[in-house]
């Protein structure tokens, strides 16, 4: 078997990774001989493990816990695939020499060669070599904002990013001999530097580039090939704005008014260098634990990806399987310091589920000092509701009516679509409205208005056209859960549409959020003369909300009415489906286009019912 990048890093995750992987495998195969490797004590173990992993169904087939089908990922892979190639063609301008890149990895140029017995694999996603060098680029669809973030300075002074830019490719400023200590302290350039080595943070990208470049670098030498060999991170450009010129119906990603392209590069050739040692220790550990697997449990941590799109197959089957699904220790809200016990340690995150702390009522109470963590446990411990009434009701005597209940659908496209978009923008491609023009006087049909495209082309003036031709922008709330969403996508359309722009923008400065009345707003508050812990706290828990205030959360606090048996049950959902319009048949569009209209219509029919709920516990 060889060892490519993707089994290296999955493989190297954590010491139990390895043994886990072979339990599963075991148990797919239905082979036994594994056991053998265990002492008779130990099987039983073994048996709860495999149990936990596979399941079999009704026919007898053995289906694999572990492993989830991404629906969003496949619906997305296209446009993946078209960051790498648009990546290409800059490239090609970018360097001398041969470029070579394909959407199909069985094309791409690849490296390998034997470490210890084990043969080592890397496909380059774009690879080009010149007379004097060789450049190597991984291309990742993600975008440069998190890494420009980076950045430090002096008190009282301006910050300083780690990062200059040079042409189109970003360079770490002591790679170009830049006088650090003018702008930030040493130590601070450092930490912040340190972060894109950090292998489950922002160095994973990294992390992979250095496999690459051990793989790559030894292979050269086994070839005896001396050339200068260089690592790229090729990223899109989160300040790239695209102008809507197609052709032959595909989008031209030129540069734009700014002189900015679609991607950005990020040299990488120290940082790659500083990881080779950590590259080689991980790879003699994986190797001795392909030879000789062990159940090594590990301390839980940021290897887990707890919460992750990338996170570990085995957390949910396996090592996280204890954690309750509500009201665990994690539910605690806004809770990232953790909380500090009488010796003064402090435990965090998932160090309280290693330390064995695992339901909200583990904690004792004198560790607990924030006013909502106190109301959370009190309605866990007692079954009770917390209400401030006097708070919901400086609220809801704040609204303006017609109260606009407004839910956006948006699809975040990696690649901008249409004009004045940029990478992942949220497009919006629906909206449900019910307008409630008195306290609690809406019907869900008569007083409601959605839009849908019933395209993937650009709709967007339509949508507007039909929003504003059922608001009064100069009277009323814009009410929605989470509302800043809602803003967003209304002041990028009134970017984008100038002669829109008033009307929305109107509109955009009338906004309430359903989260101030039942979480809390100070700021909101403290304008309407409360004072004390009114300002921190709550204005309504339910233990049902385990530490949520989503509306799939609220919801069934206040209602019967449940997401469960739509078609589309939620935003990702919502995003599969529109992704594959062009793929459906009639009757499959047909189905699907009312199944969006369904779901969106829900989400601001909840808002409707919440809202009529909230007036009548305060009454």
């Amino acid at each position: 078997m060889a060892l490519t990048k993707t089994k290296f890093l999955e493989y190297t995750r954590c010491p139990r990774y390895i043994f886990l992987e072979k339990v599963k495998e075991s148990a797919l195969e239905e082979v036994c001989s594994i056991k053998e490797y265990f002492e008779e004590e130990k099987r039983s173990k073994l048996k709860e493990l495999m149990d936990a992993m596979i399941e079999v169904d009704d026919e007898g087939n053995l289906i694999d816990k572990t492993f989830e089908v991404d629906k969003k990922l496949e619906a997305m892979l296209e446009y993946y695939k078209d960051v790498e190639l648009e990546a290409g063609k800059l490239v090609c301008g970018l360097f001398e020499g041969t470029t070579l890149y394909s959407e199909d990895t069985i094309n791409q140029k690849y490296y390998s060669f034997l470490y210890h017995g084990v043969p080592l694999l890397c496909y380059v996603d774009i690879y080009n070599e010149n007379k004097k060098e060789i450049n190597i680029i991984e291309i990742k669809a993600t975008t440069s904002k998190k890494y420009l973030e980076l950045s430090s300075g002096y008190p009282k002074k301006w910050k300083h990013s780690i990062l200059k830019k040079r042409g189109n490719i970003y360079f770490l400023k002591d790679e170009l001999g830049i006088d650090i200590e003018s702008e930030m302290p040493l130590k601070n350039y450092e930490r912040e530097k340190a972060k894109l080595k950090d292998r489950f943070g922002l160095g994973q990208y990294f992390w992979d580039l250095a496999f690459q470049r051990f793989v790559i670098e030894n292979a050269l030498k086994e070839q005896k090939k001396e050339i200068s060999v260089h690592y790229y991170l090729g990223v899109l450009n989160d300040a790239y704005t695209f102008s809507g010129k197609y052709v032959d119906g595909k989008p031209l990603y030129e540069k734009d008014e700014k002189g900015e392209e679609l991607i950005t590069f990020f040299h990488a050739d120290q940082l790659t260098q500083e990881l080779q040692k950590d590259i080689q220790n991980s790879l003699d550990e994986l190797i001795d634990r392909l030879q000789n697997p062990q159940d090594i449990v590990c301390p839980l941590g940021s290897a887990c990806g707890y919460k992750k799109v990338n996170g570990c197959k085995f957390f949910k089957t396996v090592c996280g399987k204890d954690i309750p699904v509500t009201n665990s220790v994690l539910n605690y809200v806004n809770n990232g310091f953790g909380f500090v016990f009488e010796d003064g340690k402090r435990l965090k995150g998932l160090e309280l589920i290693n330390a064995g702390y695992y339901d909200m009522l583990d904690i004792n109470e004198k560790w607990i000092t924030k006013e909502n963590h106190k109301i959370q446990r009190e309605c866990y411990q007692n079954h009770t509701q917390y209400v401030n009434k006097e708070k919901i009701k400086a609220a809801l005597d704040s609204l303006e009516y017609p109260i606009y209940h407004l839910d956006f659908e948006t699809f975040p496209c990696p690649l901008p679509r249409f004009r004045g978009e940029h990478p992942y923008t949220q497009s919006p491609f629906e909206f449900s409205l019910h307008i409630e023009t008195k306290p609690g006087v809406c019907d869900i049909e008569k007083d409601h208005v959605v839009f849908l495209a019933r395209t993937m082309n650009d709709e967007r003036e339509e949508l507007i056209k039909c929003l504003l031709g059922h608001v009064d922008v100069h009277k009323g709330t814009l009410f929605a859960q989470n509302v800043a969403f809602e803003k967003g996508r209304i002041k990028e359309l009134a970017s984008i549409f100038p002669k829109y722009q008033e009307d929305l923008l109107h509109l955009y400065n009338r906004s309430f959020d359903l989260l101030w009345i039942i979480n809390n707003r100070k700021e909101f508050y403290q304008e309407k003369g409360f004072k004390g812990k009114d300002l921190e706290t709550f204005n309504f828990y339910d233990e049902r909300l385990s530490g949520s205030f989503s509306i799939k959360k609220t919801l069934p606090v206040f209602s019967s009415l449940s997401y469960k048996d739509l078609d589309v049950k939620n935003g990702t959902e919502a995003i599969i489906v529109y992704a594959n319009y062009n793929r459906m048949s009639k009757e499959e569009f047909d189905k699907n286009y009312q199944a969006l209209i369904t779901y969106c219509t829900q989400d601001t029919w909840s808002m409707v019912l919440i809202l009529r709920a909230l007036r009548t516990l305060v009454m």
